[in-house]
């Protein structure tokens, strides 16, 4: 396979998305009320697990407008905390990770939220992608972080021909220049929640279509762009 321009995609999609996505921004692009710093992005991205941006955002601000330090949510009650995060779902799990993760970094890590990726991998619910947002989003340090979105466009663009997020990630890291890993979420996540939909990707929309393997693969096939134009 013929590897693709990864920058003049993410040039284009750039000017489509402006600022792009992060952690507790809501899709209609509003900012949380919080700082973007490690400790917030951590528990903003554990909270976005498995919901979407706005369920995210309204629990986080919830959440953070009562603890707003790792020391508060390290004594924290559960049961308080589940109630706050509630729009997120999975409240009761969700919570339990984020004050026992808290534990942790006040216990072990002087109330601060490692760089590393090993260190990240050890707290509660924090996988590959969590640890990858962290450091892109809050901690400055290059890192692609594949959420749902990431590797599905990224397969459906043929950037890469992947089975999993790991191995996405791997290859968005080969292929990709080392100062735009970050770039890659900020604007295949806006790109997959308004044109590259799950089910009904808008390609007539898509301003990067003349790269993309699957608009290409729908050309040759003759079908119509799913009715994208009208939507």
């Amino acid at each position: 396979m013929a590897e693709k321009d990864v920058s003049r995609i993410l040039d284009i999609l750039s000017k489509d998305y402006g600022r792009g996505a992060y952690p507790g921004r809501s899709s209609e692009g509003l900012n949380p009320e919080w700082k973007a710093d490690p400790f917030h992005v951590l528990i903003s991205t554990i909270l976005s697990q498995r919901t979407k941006d706005n369920n995210t955002r309204k629990a986080s601000d919830n959440l953070f407008r009562e603890y707003d330090s790792i020391e508060e949510l390290a004594e924290a009650d559960t049961d308080t905390v589940a109630a706050l995060i509630r729009p997120a779902g999975f409240p009761q799990q969700k919570a339990k990770a984020i004050v026992e993760c808290c534990k942790i970094l006040k216990d072990h890590h002087d109330s601060k939220v490692p760089e590393d990726t090993r260190t990240l991998l050890t707290l509660p619910m924090v996988g590959r992608k969590t640890a990858a947002c962290v450091q892109a989003y809050a901690m400055g340090i290059p890192a692609v972080c594949v959420d749902t979105h990431v590797h599905r466009i990224s397969n459906l663009i043929g950037l890469v021909n992947t089975k999993d997020p790991a191995g996405t990630e791997m290859e968005l890291m080969r292929i990709t220049p080392k100062e735009r890993w970050i770039d890659i979420n900020k604007y295949f996540v806006r790109h997959g929640q308004t044109v590259c939909l799950p089910n009904h990707p808008r390609c007539g929309k898509c301003s990067v279509r003349s790269m993309c393997d699957h608009s290409e693969m729908i050309i040759r096939k003759g079908t119509v762009f799913h009715n994208s134009l009208a939507r």
